[in-house]
């Protein structure tokens, strides 16, 4: 199954690009949207996301700033900016700096919109199967121990699963979970 992670302000435009993608995308592709980048960074805690869409201009933060903070992690995600902002220097921040894979413009072309879409699932795909043929090049060359590869896999399917913090009584702590206790 492949994730993807929407993000905008306008609940009206999450609501919009969800309902599109999950009538043009395969079954397989499970679409998340969120109205406040805060709250979608918190999910890419929690799955991963093989494409994530972002707007540019949000309250909380900008596109960039959101991507930014996504790549460090998810860094294998793939990503785009969906914007009504067709500054030059905007564009090319995004591009230089959070390497995004498509900005596109609204109003958006609904074909255009699919086809990118597309585009960056099969890129995810490539990516991914790339990094596994390297994993897999290594361990047959003794640079990488099938643990390390079959940690790797693991943590490309789920992050932080292979990271466990622990309590002072010998106790597992959940991500976010003492948080939501303090309040």
């Amino acid at each position: 199954m492949s994730r993807v992670l929407l993000v905008d302000d306008e609940p009206n435009v999450v609501f919009a690009l969800q309902r599109l993608l999950r009538r043009a995308l395969p079954v397989s592709v499970k679409v998340e949207g969120f109205d406040n980048p805060l709250k979608a960074l918190a999910r890419a805690d929690m799955v991963p996301f093989e494409v994530i869409v972002s707007d540019f201009r949000m309250p909380q933060m900008n596109g960039i700033q959101f991507l930014a903070q996504v790549r460090e992690k998810q860094p294998h995600a793939v990503r785009m900016i969906l914007s009504a902002t067709t500054e030059v220097e905007t564009i090319m921040t995004a591009i230089n700096d959070v390497e995004v894979f498509r900005y596109l413009t609204k109003p958006w072309s609904e074909d255009e919109l699919v086809s990118s879409m597309k585009q960056a699932l099969a890129r995810a795909e490539k990516n991914l199967q790339e990094r596994i043929a390297v994993d897999d090049m290594l361990v047959r060359k003794n640079g990488l121990s099938a643990q390390e590869a079959e940690k790797r896999r693991l943590e490309e399917q789920e992050p932080g699963i292979t990271h466990v913090e622990w309590g002072p009584h010998g106790e597992v702590l959940m991500p976010g979970l003492d948080d939501d206790l303090s309040n």
